[in-house]
């Protein structure tokens, strides 16, 4: 289990009937014979596969408070959603301090609904309610108990691994169907208490997007929310590769972000690009921000901060896609409780300055 992470600021917090305390693991599922570029792409952002499962192939990899599993099971749960999904996030676990079968009824007793099929087949030994896109939503003890108590130690691996100072998932932002946006977010509502803490209106020059972030009582666990009725959106690009809803991306907080970067890169992680004009206007948008802008630029690191003060700030930036259409954020929070929504106009506007250096526009 994880330690309360430390967030480098105060988190918004509100009434948590159930002690609702973080996230605890993603799992991961593959396509028969694909699990390997899974297997890689972890070590290669810095985890370290510390147990294995007794008796079925299911690994668990550390990184910091972070934990993934990836599942390849042949005949389970976790395989059948890869056989709709291809390489995906068929489950992800929330943390609670109240005992979880009593969590488990009030959430089935708010609307929450059970999953039947192969529930045997459940990575862990925990209750679960279907979560976006029909995944398995695992409801996990916050003190430890015997969550993975079916799972052996590899030896001579360190069961505490730092890697490249990943320290836990962040948030999990899911893709939905237009029209679906209330509906998620009522559930997340009524099963734990969730709130909307964050709503944006992104609009580009020709596609754009709606994100309704939804936050639990604890302050950590963050779910997203987006949407877009255009059918060239990103979002539905996604919807079309992943074939239903999901997780887009699973942020990761690093109190490094530099290092953390440098590290994933040299092992070979491949992130998105950024315009060089991007970084010629960071002290316009962000002033005083104390960060090393060069350093920002080589690494194509982005930066926001809080439109009242300029003073709350955070960097962030994402890999390329990692497992079919999903991919991750590295985010370093330095008193910003956002998601960086200021940065996707400045890349709207930073990309539109460089057409105009070209002379397109």
């Amino acid at each position: 289990m994880s330690a309360q992470p430390n967030l480098g600021m105060t988190v918004t917090t509100f009434d948590n009937p159930m002690g609702i305390n973080g996230f605890e693991f993603v799992e991961f599922a593959a396509p028969a014979g694909q699990g390997e570029a899974m297997h890689a792409y972890l070590r290669n952002m810095g985890f370290t596969a510390t147990a294995r499962h007794k008796t079925r192939p299911i690994t668990l990899y550390k990184q910091g408070g972070v934990n993934f599993l990836i599942n390849e099971d042949p005949d389970s749960f976790a395989s059948d959603f890869a056989a709709a999904h291809g390489l995906s996030a068929c489950g992800f676990a929330i943390r609670f301090q109240k005992p979880v079968d009593e969590v488990f009824n009030v959430v089935l007793g708010n609307g929450g609904e059970a999953i039947t099929h192969k529930s045997e087949s459940k990575a862990v030994d925990a209750p679960v309610v279907k979560g976006i896109g029909d995944c398995m939503l695992y409801l996990v003890d916050a003190e430890g108990g015997d969550l993975y108590q079916d799972f052996v130690a590899i030896e001579g691996v360190d069961q505490n691994p730092v890697g490249f100072g990943l320290t836990f998932i962040d948030h999990l932002t899911h893709n939905l169907y237009f029209g679906n946006m209330q509906k998620w977010s009522d559930y997340y509502e009524k099963l734990f208490n969730f709130r909307e803490i964050r709503y944006f209106d992104i609009k580009g020059a020709k596609t754009g997007l709606v994100s309704k972030a939804m936050t639990a009582p604890d302050g950590i666990v963050r779910i997203p929310l987006n949407e877009s009725n255009d059918p060239k959106s990103q979002i539905n690009e996604y919807l079309d590769a992943y074939k239903g809803e999901g997780i887009q991306h699973i942020a990761l907080f690093t109190d490094d972000i530099y290092a953390s970067v440098e590290a994933m890169r040299e092992a070979g992680v491949a992130f998105l690009d950024t315009p060089e004009t991007y970084f010629e206007v960071i002290d316009q948008r962000v002033p005083d921000h104390g960060e090393d802008v060069p350093r920002l630029a080589k690494n194509k690191i982005l930066i926001d901060a809080d439109p009242e003060t300029k003073q709350r700030k955070l960097l962030q930036i994402f890999t390329q896609n990692a497992f079919g259409p999903i991919f991750f954020e590295i985010i370093q929070r330095k008193g910003n409780e956002g998601f960086g929504e200021g940065n996707f106009q400045a890349l709207f506007e930073s990309i539109e300055r460089d057409q105009m250096k070209r002379g397109v526009l």
